[in-house]
């Protein structure tokens, strides 16, 4: 499976946050933040705005002096006994509070073995998850998550998923050519989130935005209520800017 290049939106800050993590780690005792901007070379104002996220996601600590230690988030993760079930921890407390940060149910969906896969969802009364009516593995031409997959793959990629599932109608608003999905797969900006406005189901609509981690297609998608579609973009929009500490979480 190839996949396109382009790096989303999440790629440079954490890149740069992997940068600031690998300082901290190899300084044990303590660094404060002129050390950290004079070494790792970002600038000020944005390294305060990665310390912010890292906190908040226990990767990084504050100790009595002002500097940093890495968090316990950062060590268990480090850790390659129950690496597994602490990623798995680390996500759902980052979806959790992506969820109550959009106010709408979160999803992290992964393309394994030419399929797609909800891994995770973080939902709750206000925010219910959408209704499965159709498996989500049949359909990634109707909804955000599974366009939001496919616009990660190269063209054959693409091609090879449509030939294997048959893209049928599910609402008035699905597209079921495949000429069409195409040209829209190809013309949609990897910084964009991809959007699906009751595509596959009737009151429901989704945004989804790419998690590419290495060679591992992924995704974090949102749904809401179509009464609540007034929200979507802005909700799309929080949903890209909190992507970094989804991708972070896979890259350590």
């Amino acid at each position: 499976m190839a996949l396109r290049q382009e790096p989303s939106a999440s790629y440079h800050p954490v890149q740069d946050a992997l940068r600031v993590l690998e300082t901290v780690a190899r300084r044990g005792t303590g660094v404060n933040d002129t050390e950290l901007a004079r070494e790792t070379g970002i600038p000020a104002e944005r390294l305060t705005t990665l310390l912010r996220m890292l906190r908040r996601e226990a990767y990084v600590e504050q100790i009595a002096d002002g500097a940093y230690v890495t968090g316990t988030a950062f060590g268990r993760l480090g850790s390659a006994e129950g690496h597994d079930q602490a990623l798995r921890d680390q996500l759902q407390h980052t979806l959790d509070r992506i969820r109550d940060s959009v106010g709408a149910a979160v999803y992290m969906t992964r393309y394994v073995d030419g399929e797609v896969e909800v891994t995770q969802y973080a939902d709750g009364p206000a925010t219910p998850k959408v209704n499965e009516w159709v498996d989500f593995r049949s359909c990634a031409h109707a909804t955000a998550m599974g366009k939001s997959l496919l616009t990660q793959l190269d063209h054959d990629g693409r091609r090879d998923h449509l030939a294997r599932h048959r893209m049928a109608r599910l609402t008035s608003r699905t597209i079921t050519s495949d000429r069409l999905l195409l040209s829209r797969l190809a013309s949609q900006p990897p910084t964009v989130p991809v959007l699906d406005l009751q595509e596959y189901a009737v009151g429901t609509v989704c945004a989804a935005v790419p998690i590419t981690a290495g060679s591992s297609v992924g995704c974090l998608a949102l749904s809401l209520p179509v009464e609540h579609a007034h929200r979507l973009r802005r909700a799309a929009d929080t949903l890209n800017r909190n992507a970094a500490p989804v991708l972070l979480s896979l890259a350590i």
